[in-house]
């Protein structure tokens, strides 16, 4: 059975973005980013909302000979995996690999999880949430960045009791923390 593991790149105070949508001060330098490629390596399919499916379908097309060697790596990781997006008003799938539903529906998702051979990451708060109380998300994998953004969208939900127990931790040169939680029953 596949993990679903949820992963973000969050202020010290626990946003993913600040309140006007800005999350500018979360882009990963080159060491963050290599890590990141590592821990993405085994994803086989993404589940994304599609405020994250917009964000990261620059993946689609960005990698090419001309780019960074660790973003050329990251731009082949996503184009490998398969993307659900979930979108009330998305039509059609706009790239390879891609599949459109409507709703989220944990149903799928236990399948999907029950089938999977790599893992399967979850992207974007309102989705995460959705997985998360839907009691589906095994891990949580968060990137403290050094900043406080004051509000705005939040890595966790409010009212979400969980239980977490600490898998690994790394620190950057560049003061980003990494924190690998596995959820408790």
């Amino acid at each position: 059975m596949a993990d679903l593991i949820y992963t973000g790149i969050a202020s010290l105070d626990g946003y993913l973005a600040d309140s006007d949508g800005n999350f500018d001060w979360s882009a990963p330098d080159e060491e963050v980013h290599a890590f990141v490629n590592d821990l993405e390596r085994d994803a086989g399919t993404y589940l994304l909302g599609r405020r994250m499916y917009d964000v990261m379908s620059v993946w689609e097309t960005l990698g090419g000979p001309d780019d960074p060697p660790v973003i050329q790596d990251y731009g082949r990781i996503w184009r490998a995996a398969e993307k659900i997006v979930f979108s009330e008003t998305l039509e059609e799938p706009p790239a390879p690999r891609t599949t459109v539903r409507r709703s989220f529906d944990p149903a799928l998702v236990r399948d999907l999880k029950a089938e999977a051979s790599g893992s399967i990451g979850v992207g974007g708060a309102t989705l995460a949430a959705a997985a998360l109380r839907a009691g589906l998300v095994d891990e949580c994998r968060i990137f403290l960045n050094p900043v406080a953004v004051g509000g705005g969208l939040r890595f966790l939900p409010d009212n979400l009791n969980l239980r977490l127990e600490l898998l690994d931790e790394r620190r950057f040169g560049n003061g980003v923390m990494y924190l690998r939680y596995r959820i408790r029953g």
